[in-house]
């Protein structure tokens, strides 16, 4: 293939969920729905939780910024699939391509660090419940917080000017509803060596550390659990880690397996449909997740809806 400069690729094609003109309607009245949800869902955990001040607690803080993260992460890629769906077109810019990829890292990565902070303040809750306010004190939690933002910030801004260094073909077109920077690699007609050297070291980096502190803390967790005499007691301290190991166990899980699967030298729409449940479904099942396994999100969201019904 002859190659080009990267300044004279104007877009990439993305082939989308699939080519089939009578699924269009379907796809975008499912992908509409699933975004609504997801947003109106997350706003409502991020409203109950700003409205109340009883959830002014480290564990609500995180979560209302995973939520926000949440919220970022799905609207990065479905926005533009459902204005491609909508326009009829399957096109985007290579700077648009570029901001999305960009962006995509951001969120992705910031819902790794955050579940991994949670993680943290779960084992402070259960196993030193004593000493838990002053070590999550406001001063700690908006730290973990900046720390985690500069980190993907630092990390995505790498990798999209390590892009910028590759020349592409003039076949662009992507087997994805969005811009992935593993399939923007593929497509590259230059030498990759640098970007995949960076992208597998980093990327195993924001892996392995967060997912082996996860790991860490649950099994501190479970050991002071089992060491809680009473039933109710034990009960009473799992179900206060339960609905984030659900949401770790979905979020890790998925996204495990669509990245085994987008490793694979011959790209298809396969591991582009598997992808919706790592980017739309999970997004979207996690206030779910939060809201009817917790007592007190559930009360909260309770008043917020009793607040609005009975506003002039």
């Amino acid at each position: 293939m002859e190659a080009g400069n990267q300044t004279a690729v104007l877009k990439f094609i993305l082939l989308g969920l699939s080519e089939d003109v009578d699924l269009q309607p379907l796809l975008f009245g499912l992908f509409l729905y699933m975004y609504l949800v997801c947003v109106i869902g997350n706003l409502l955990i991020i409203l109950a939780i700003s409205l109340h001040s009883h959830l002014h607690t480290p564990m609500y803080f995180f979560l209302s910024n995973l939520s926000l993260s949440d919220i970022g992460f799905t609207s990065t890629t479905v926005l533009k699939m459902l204005v491609n769906i909508q326009t009829q077109t399957n096109s985007i810019t290579y700077e648009g391509c570029l901001t999305q990829m960009y962006f995509f890292m951001i969120f992705a990565g910031l819902d790794n660090l955050l579940l991994t902070v949670m993680a943290y303040d779960r084992f402070v809750a259960i196993c030193h419940p004593l000493h838990y306010t002053v070590i999550m004190n406001p001063c700690l939690c908006v730290l973990l917080l900046l720390l985690s933002w500069l980190i993907c910030l630092t990390y995505s801004l790498l990798q999209s000017l390590m892009v910028l260094r590759v020349s592409f073909c003039k076949e662009t077109e992507i087997p994805h509803f969005f811009c992935e920077l593993t399939q923007i690699l593929k497509l590259a007609c230059s030498d990759t060596l640098v970007n995949d050297i960076l992208l597998y070291f980093v990327s195993g980096l924001l892996g392995v550390i967060p997912l082996t502190g996860i790991l860490y803390s649950y099994s501190k967790i479970i050991s002071c659990i089992m060491g809680i005499s009473s039933v109710a007691g034990k009960y009473k301290a799992f179900s206060t880690c339960g609905s984030h190991l659900l949401v770790v166990s979905l979020f890790y899980g998925v996204g495990l397996g669509v990245y085994l699967t987008s490793g694979t030298t011959h790209p298809s729409r396969k591991g582009s449909i598997a992808s919706v449940m790592y980017t739309v479904v999970t997004p979207m099942l996690n206030p779910f997740i939060y809201s009817l396994r917790n007592r007190d999100m559930k009360g909260a969201l309770r008043r917020l809806f009793r607040s609005g019904a009975y506003s002039p």
